[in-house]
């Protein structure tokens, strides 16, 4: 009677413990799927000096399909509305405005687990410069809720740094 007790008292520690099979690990692909909230932009330039294209409280989102797709949106929470009203009858310092304070990008990414980078490959933007594109991005930080990467600016104008927190 002891032998079975002390029997079933070890498959009850084993099991409370950890004693299951282990589920297997989430790839980076994985943990980055979903939709995150864009929370800050920042480029250091060369020289040091720190800007943020967006603003201080950026306006934004980041989308990783699971097949591989992305969208991102990144609008600077002070651009200006239209005195028109409308979006095709803005002023010159308008457009201006809004190119300036704004980017969206779309197109496909891959994940490199070693290196954890993810990769951009540039469908189309509302900076037209960039369709075709392969942006690196590296995986600074990448838990359940927060997603820091790092990047180089094209054109020689530094490092861009961005912080994005998991949708809820």
């Amino acid at each position: 009677m002891w032998l079975a007790r002390s029997l079933a008292g070890v498959v009850t520690l084993a099991l409370v413990t950890g004693g299951a099979p282990a589920q297997p690990a989430k790839t980076l692909k994985d943990q980055l799927t979903g939709t995150w909230i864009h929370v800050i932009s920042e480029v250091t330039s060369p020289d040091g000096k720190k800007l943020h294209p967006f603003g201080e409280t950026p306006n934004g989102i980041l989308i990783f399909a699971p097949t591989g797709h992305f969208a991102q949106i990144h609008i600077a929470s002070e651009v200006p509305k239209f005195a028109s009203a409308n979006r095709l009858k803005g002023t010159p310092e308008e457009y201006t405005a809004v190119s300036q304070k704004s980017l969206s990008i779309f197109g496909t990414y891959t994940v490199d687990e070693e290196k954890r980078t993810v990769t951009f490959k540039i469908t189309a933007s509302t900076f037209p410069n960039m369709a075709g594109e392969v942006q690196v991005r590296t995986i600074d930080t990448l838990t359940a809720d927060e997603f820091k990467n790092t990047a180089v600016v094209a054109g020689g104008r530094g490092s861009a740094f961005n912080l994005y927190k998991r949708a809820k």
